[in-house]
């Protein structure tokens, strides 16, 4: 009975007084079920925003995960180009062949690879002067003389040998002392010719006329055999 009579209590406050009982039971009940629409909406439209969040951070990862797997591919492909770069040997092929010019082989190809590339040895090749064994190297030369260039080569290494020789030859005679020539300071360096004897040749040649051979300074007063003997690979006339 407290619940009636609150609830009469309440009818008298708000005024309510000729509304029947039942009327008002209908009225609170339709509010009840008002209020419980709105919270089941609330509670959907959570779900649904619960549902969408998490569909859109799965599209997110599955985004990243693309990504992330576009990158492998792009990475992949560059190291493949890279690899496959690498694995090129540029060369330069100039002399007697067919086609002269720059060409690609594969890494560890030999000489004789950039030489069929450049169309073969042409004729008056010198194929003996390339080692057709050798590994190619990336960046190099390669190239392949003529017979004729090998000639000229030859040739030009015998003339300076040859010039060499004939200098050598000069230098060694002109560091000798001529006797005929020399003054007395010059004579004096001379092993065993003090300034005494420079003067007696000089005043021999003077009386006498040039020594003919460097076997005439015997005639010189002094100056015996011995003394020759060291001083004949020191003179000339």
């Amino acid at each position: 009975m407290g619940f009636v009579e609150d609830a009469d209590t309440i009818r008298a406050k708000a005024h309510l007084g000729d509304i029947p009982r039942p009327a008002l039971a209908g009225i609170a009940l339709g509010a009840i079920l008002v209020v419980a629409l709105v919270i089941g909406s609330v509670v959907s439209a959570l779900g649904a925003l619960e549902g969408a969040s998490f569909s859109v951070a799965k599209d997110a990862e599955g985004a990243v995960e693309h990504q992330a797997d576009d990158t492998g591919a792009k990475e992949g492909e560059d190291a493949s180009v890279a690899t496959a770069e690498s694995s090129v040997v540029i060369v330069h092929v100039t002399g007697a062949v067919a086609v002269p010019g720059v060409y690609g082989l594969a890494d560890g190809d030999r000489v004789q690879a950039a030489i069929d590339a450049a169309g073969g040895f042409a004729e008056g090749a010198d194929i003996a002067a390339v080692n057709c064994a050798r590994v190619a190297q990336d960046g190099e030369q390669i190239h392949v003389p003529s017979l004729e260039e090998a000639s000229n080569a030859a040739g030009g290494e015998s003339a300076a040998g040859d010039a060499g020789a004939v200098s050598a030859a000069a230098d060694g005679a002109g560091s000798k002392v001529n006797i005929n020539r020399a003054d007395a300071a010059e004579l004096d360096t001379l092993p065993g010719v003090g300034p005494s004897t420079a003067e007696k040749i000089i005043a021999d040649r003077e009386a006498n006329g040039p020594f003919a051979s460097v076997e005439d300074l015997k005639r010189v007063s002094g100056i015996g055999d011995k003394k020759y003997e060291q001083l004949a690979g020191l003179i000339c006339v």
